[in-house]
């Protein structure tokens, strides 16, 4: 019965009601409520401790909270003091994760920094000694540039000061590979075409001379243009530029006007001996003594709608021999030497 009545005035000091068993039904609850609270209190101790370990910064606020709520649980200021006790641990965790996070750090940024650097490139690579040499070739492709665009602007300019002072200088740079023209932007663009062709006088090893066929130039030179995406200027303009400029400094009895007759002449010459070497005209031990162009010109027939009428005859001019000796003496000179040489 005593301890029935001690029991049951354990539970009425729970329930609130005053009596004489409340100060023993105290002491029982503070036996068993302050040891779970004891208990709660580390366990929450522990776990906010392992999460302060990560980097947590409210996890001590957390780790107190849980601790007193236990000791309040368990009616014992003691058991809330354990709980703080536990929070203080897991805050000294907590510190020392935090402080060995830059000595884990460190070694990485020591390392990032003591990658080599990255190699130079270009001109930067060169030595001191080749790149002046590099700065030197561009100031002078620089300036050749400027002073041939400067030239050809004053070539094709109107009549002004400097090209009366310095029309030659202009013209010997100009004639005969760099002529401008306006004929593409003419009121009345050319409507024919042109074809030249050559021949030559060969003397042969036994003393013989011989005289080649007709070899149509234009036609070689539309041959290497017709499916060839980047043409060469040569192939396109070379021989077409020459005849050109043959035909506007001589008059209608092929006789030469001025000093730029002259020049077209020799610079016909050359092409010829270059295009006729292409083929070995010549032949073995044979020497290219003469050459003779002739031209044959015929008209672009105008679309039907035109209504325009124009002949579809052949236009041909000839032009007399031309002796090559000035040309070849050096050829047949250099050919000499190597010979000469050889044996």
């Amino acid at each position: 019965m005593d301890a029935y009545d001690k029991g049951s005035g354990a539970r009425r000091g729970q329930d609130g009601p005053a009596g004489p068993d409340g100060p023993d039904g105290a002491v029982d609850s503070t036996e068993t409520g302050g040891s779970a609270g004891i208990a709660e209190a580390i366990g929450s101790a522990e776990v906010t401790g392992s999460a302060e370990v990560t980097g947590s910064a409210g996890s001590s606020v957390a780790a107190e909270g849980p601790a007193q709520a236990s000791g309040a649980d368990g009616a014992d200021g003691a058991d809330g003091a354990d709980g703080a006790d536990g929070a203080d641990g897991a805050d000294g965790a907590a510190e020392g994760a935090v402080a060995t996070a830059p000595e884990e750090a460190g070694p990485a940024v020591e390392g990032a920094a003591a990658q080599p650097p990255a190699p130079r490139t270009g001109v930067a690579a060169l030595s001191p000694r080749y790149q002046v040499g590099a700065v030197v070739a561009l100031a002078v492709v620089a300036v050749a540039v400027c002073a041939h665009i400067g030239l050809v602007f004053l070539h094709v300019a109107p009549s002004n000061t400097l090209t009366k002072q310095h029309g030659s200088v202009v013209d010997e740079w100009v004639f005969p590979e760099f002529e401008q023209n306006w004929k593409l932007f003419a009121p009345n663009p050319l409507q024919q075409n042109v074809s030249v062709q050559v021949r030559a006088e060969v003397s042969t090893a036994g003393g013989e001379i011989r005289t080649t066929g007709w070899y149509d130039l234009s036609a070689e030179d539309g041959r290497a243009i017709d499916g060839n995406p980047l043409p060469s200027h040569t192939q396109q303009n070379e021989l077409r530029r020459a005849w050109d400029f043959f035909v506007a400094s001589h008059d209608s009895e092929d006789r030469p006007v001025g000093l730029r007759g002259a020049l077209s002449e020799t610079y016909l010459r050359r092409i010829a001996l270059l295009r006729l070497d292409r083929h070995d005209a010549a032949g073995p031990g044979g020497v290219v003594e003469r050459v003779q162009y002739r031209s044959r010109t015929t008209n672009v027939k105008p679309p039907p709608w035109s209504g325009e009428k124009v002949s579809d005859r052949p236009t041909l001019r000839e032009l007399p021999w031309w002796s090559v000796a000035a040309e070849t003496g050096g050829a047949d000179a250099g050919r000499a030497g190597r010979e000469g040489g050889a044996a």
